[in-house]
């Protein structure tokens, strides 16, 4: 931070808005960076789980629709 730049000065400049901060503070507060960086991994890992799931059940209902005969 800039000197004399205060913390909530900081935040705004940033586009944050204070109740954000203080809740990231509280969430992410008393991790360390390795935690934070395997946290954001494992974030990847759910996001990219779910579309597989989710296009697997498309797959299932068009082969289930498929076999009924409506394609």
């Amino acid at each position: 931070m800039g000197q004399g730049m205060s913390r909530l000065d900081a935040i705004r400049r940033i586009g944050v808005v204070e109740q954000t901060y203080y809740r990231w503070r509280k969430q992410y507060g008393g991790m360390g960076l390795n935690q934070l960086k395997e946290l954001k991994h494992l974030q990847k890992e759910n996001e990219q789980l779910r579309r597989a799931v989710s296009d697997l059940t498309l797959d299932k209902l068009i082969l289930k629709e498929a076999a009924k005969g409506n394609f």
